[in-house]
């Protein structure tokens, strides 16, 4: 099997000439856009051998002013296109990598969800990402017209990038969704607030012909409130450890979906493990869940330091399984 054609077989979940994997970071500074991002994407890709090529996005909403009250939020967030700056800078990364990286794998966009791209104005006029978040789930209580009229905002744009990234070629599109942590949102104002937003790109994601791919970040989850996500993932991605909350939990409540991670993203064999620990850790995952519906990856993005040879050792032990 090429490995496209082994991510989609996990994704459809028929039988395996090994299993798939997936792995990916946060690239330092320098090397994050543009064409010093491409290159770096490109060797990732080459020494860690994975079969998923995720292809990140630095990208972010950029700041349109100081934001002190729900009014300013809505008055500053504009229309956005994909022809703001911004937007056109990721899809010139991403065709760039796309036309260089190897033509058996599957690829793979990123796309920040509407709790995340709510809050990076917010984060890129200076303030830390937990005050940012906080602020989001104060401002909509404050004033939830105003903020969901911008966020309605955010999202159409969102669903525009879900689009582009499959006519560009894409195999898939990699959401990641936030809001689900405990200490935030309530499960109701999650249910209100957050939800609908999630719920509308990922259908744009299928709706463009692409496998949708569910990230589920951050950890304290009430992961109860992505049940019903399902209806439009191919793919369920979470913080086993982060969460916490087992592969075997979330092939429960994720019904008939294919899971990837199993492996802890900071910590653990992947990290500071040797290539016998390494390989002992994918093969205790995949006898533990089973070879259906798998496809090796960790909580989250690895560390920018990441030891790459080590990657290579999972990916590797993994489509030896």
């Amino acid at each position: 099997m090429t490995k496209k054609e082994r991510v989609i077989a996990a994704i459809e979940q028929k039988d395996l000439d090994g299993i798939p994997s997936s792995f990916s970071l946060h690239f330092p500074d320098g090397e994050k856009r543009g064409g010093a991002g491409v290159k770096a994407h490109l060797e990732f890709f080459r020494e860690t051998d994975a079969d998923v090529c995720k292809i990140m996005n630095e990208n972010l909403i950029p700041v349109f002013g100081t934001i002190h009250t729900p009014e300013d939020y809505d008055r500053l967030i504009p229309v956005i296109t994909m022809e703001d700056e911004f937007m056109k800078n990721q899809m010139d990364m991403t065709k760039k990598i796309l036309e260089n990286c190897d033509k058996d794998v599957f690829t793979m966009g990123t796309l920040h969800g509407i709790c995340a791209s709510g809050i990076h104005p917010i984060e890129q006029a200076g303030v830390n990402y937990y005050a940012a978040r906080q602020m989001q789930v104060d401002f909509l209580r404050w004033d939830e017209k105003k903020m969901l009229s911008a966020m309605e905002r955010i999202t159409d744009v969102l669903c525009e990038l879900a689009e582009s990234y499959i006519k560009a070629g894409l195999d898939s599109v990699y959401y990641a969704a936030l809001g689900g942590e405990h200490e935030f949102f309530t499960d109701e104002e999650f249910a209100k607030w957050i939800k609908p937003f999630d719920l509308r790109v990922l259908k744009a994601i299928q709706d463009a012909g692409g496998y949708s791919f569910l990230h589920i970040c951050k950890d304290h989850l009430n992961m109860e409130r992505y049940r019903d996500y399902s209806v439009y993932a191919d793919v369920v991605n979470w913080g086993v450890y982060e969460a916490p909350f087992s592969l075997e939990k979330g092939r429960e409540l994720f019904v008939g979906k294919t899971i990837m991670g199993g492996l802890p993203n900071h910590h653990g064999a992947l990290v500071e493990g040797s290539k016998t620990e390494i390989e002992a850790e994918v093969k205790k995952v995949v006898d533990t869940f089973g070879r259906k519906g798998l496809i090796l990856g960790a909580d989250c993005t690895l560390s920018t330091q990441q030891d790459r040879t080590k990657v290579r050792m999972a990916v590797e032990a993994a489509r030896n399984c």
